[in-house]
């Protein structure tokens, strides 16, 4: 009893240590600086690192692991705000994927989905073959497999969705391969990248410019 008493201390003890120092917990953490929306359950952000200018992150408040791990009201929040900043990134950048690393290939442990522009083929993204791709219809699937296995990893491209196969999972998986794709390979690694004076001054005037073009948007579908 005494030893188990003891373990639950250390756990409650490193998830405090760890959601202080999680960079997506504070409201104020310089990786939520530039906020283009706040609702109930969310923060939706530009990438301060982004792959490329139309970066975006939806960020959930609570601390939670991916999508898959989402109440059932969270994830209708999401599906919204999923729906809404993809018809956003579609319209100003004429394409959008989006990816997510479910508990695998992650280097910030705390629920964040990625929506970018790109309309290339998944081949590029994985071109170890189709056999290592499985074509879903929605994100609910999302939910269904991390029930079952516990974790898992998403792309979409244009309207089409895919879970890749978990042996091939690693950190920045995806950061790294649509950051190839885009011919920016130096810009998968996000921190190496903030110490690239050079890269992240450009990064900063695509920052400002995605937060002119979602400023102008949302006023636009407001009239």
């Amino acid at each position: 009893m005494i030893l188990y008493s003891y373990r639950i201390i250390l756990d409650l003890l490193y998830t405090d240590i760890f959601m202080k120092n999680c960079p997506h917990c504070g409201s104020h953490s310089s990786a939520l600086k530039y906020l283009l929306l706040e609702t109930k359950n969310f923060r939706v952000v530009c990438d301060v690192h982004p792959i490329i200018e139309g970066h975006i992150l939806i960020i959930s408040k609570n601390h939670l692991s991916c999508v898959g791990e989402y109440s059932q009201e969270i994830f209708d929040e999401f599906t919204n705000l999923y729906e809404k900043f993809s018809r956003f990134i579609k319209d100003m950048y004429s394409s959008v994927s989006s990816f997510e690393h479910g508990k695998i290939g992650q280097t910030v442990f705390h629920s964040h989905t990625h929506i970018i522009p790109y309309s290339g083929d998944p081949g590029d993204i994985i071109p170890e073959g189709e056999e290592h791709m499985a074509t879903i219809s929605s994100l609910e699937s999302l939910q269904d497999m991390y029930r079952k296995d516990g974790k898992y990893l998403f792309f979409s491209i244009g309207k089409d969705m895919w879970l890749v196969d978990l042996k091939l999972g690693a950190p920045r998986f995806f950061r790294d391969r649509f950051a190839a794709a885009f011919g920016n390979p130096e810009r998968g690694d996000w921190k190496e990248m903030k110490r690239d004076v050079g890269t992240m001054a450009k990064a900063q005037q695509e920052l400002g410019d995605l937060q002119g073009k979602w400023t102008k948007y949302n006023e636009r579908i407001m009239m």
